[in-house]
């Protein structure tokens, strides 16, 4: 079915797969609203950096922190929590993601931020969070979300990633060129039609990796700059597919996860390890996957490898991207369900209300 895109339709009743056919015009949008928000000189005297984030919301930075991690010189914290932490300061930079704004998670440590004299920066496409930026003279990147109908916030990334990204280049902790973003966007371009429901199963390594991740728990490892992707790929096959997977970042996989895979019994059954391979990794971690696929297969784990093609750490994640949504979209097809319904969740936070 995954090369019948009606019958993909007929599953597919928010346009998924139309969220992840539009991520460069996400980006496209959000770099050109980006562009309009000021953001004060003293911003750009920082000693640390801190992301708040929640779910979806927060994959931006993981990618963002792994991506650049060699180029970034401040230290990076991502935090999950309603608190900011404790070295937060005048000399902090921090920056309050949520996608609808309204996470409470993310609306409250953010003020906790601006009591400690940290500078602010906000993006969210409205809600609580943009009214408390209004409101408190916070500069903030208010982007639409035009160009993600699911109105899923793990499938709005191009936002969230290229947003951030836009904010700090403001500041001066990172550097974008024109061309790096032209050739994000080609590079985006290029593996929609690589992976997307045009291209035959045949032809197409995310529907094959799909298929072959059916009916098991799925376990992402990576390393260095595509370790955000895995983040990312395990978060998106949880939402989208309703499936039990995680992720696992090498070298430190080797020191641990090595011993872990003989019980239960039943792991050889259940569990498949996809490792997202790069000729841009540290030549000692690229010997590892080839040392880890052996200690695999002796505990009987089956594993899939997808070896990235592009030739810079940015493009290169853009490429991961792209291969995560489709196969976790693509794992939701195959098992018959809708990807975007989250019912758990939403009980879980209407419950948390009451």
């Amino acid at each position: 079915m995954l090369d019948n895109r009606e019958k993909i339709r007929q599953l597919d009743s928010k346009n998924m797969l139309g969220s992840i056919e539009l991520l460069g015009s996400q980006v496209e949008e959000v770099l050109a609203q980006a562009k309009k928000v000021k953001v004060p000189s003293s911003y750009k005297k920082v000693n640390n950096l801190v992301v708040l984030g929640m779910g979806g919301s927060a994959l931006g930075a993981h990618l963002i922190k792994s991506i650049f991690f060699k180029s970034l010189k401040i230290p990076v914290e991502i935090i999950n929590g309603y608190e900011t932490s404790g070295f937060v300061n005048e000399k902090s930079l921090v920056i309050a993601s949520s996608y609808s704004g309204s996470t409470e998670e993310v609306v409250n440590a953010a003020a906790d931020a601006k009591k400690r004299k940290a500078k602010v920066l906000v993006i969210c496409s409205g809600g609580k969070l943009a009214d408390w930026a209004k409101k408190n003279k916070v500069p903030a990147l208010i982007f639409t979300t035009n160009n993600n109908p699911c109105g899923s916030p793990r499938m709005g990334l191009g936002y969230s990633i290229f947003g951030q990204i836009a904010l700090l280049a403001n500041v001066g902790v990172l550097k974008l060129s024109s061309t790096e973003i032209k050739n994000s966007l080609q590079t985006i371009a290029k593996y929609n039609a690589l992976f997307g429901v045009d291209n035959l199963e045949a032809k197409n390594p995310a529907k094959q990796l799909s298929t072959s991740l059916f009916g098991k728990s799925v376990w992402y490892a990576a390393s260095e700059h595509l370790s955000g992707n895995a983040h990312i790929a395990a978060n998106q096959m949880n939402e989208n597919a309703k499936r039990f997977a995680g992720y696992f970042v090498m070298p430190e996989l080797n020191h641990h996860l090595m011993e872990g895979m003989l019980y239960p019994e039943n792991n050889k059954n259940n569990i498949k390890m996809v490792l997202l391979e790069s000729g841009l990794y540290d030549l000692r971690v690229q010997k590892r996957y080839e040392i880890t696929k052996k200690i695999l297969d002796k505990n009987g784990i089956e594993h899939d490898s997808y070896l990235v093609q592009e030739k810079t750490k940015l493009l290169q994640a853009c490429e991961a991207l792209i291969l995560g949504s489709y196969v976790s979209f693509y794992s939701a097809m195959l098992q018959g369900i809708d990807p975007t319904a989250i019912p758990f969740v939403d009980f879980f936070k209407a419950e948390l209300k009451k």
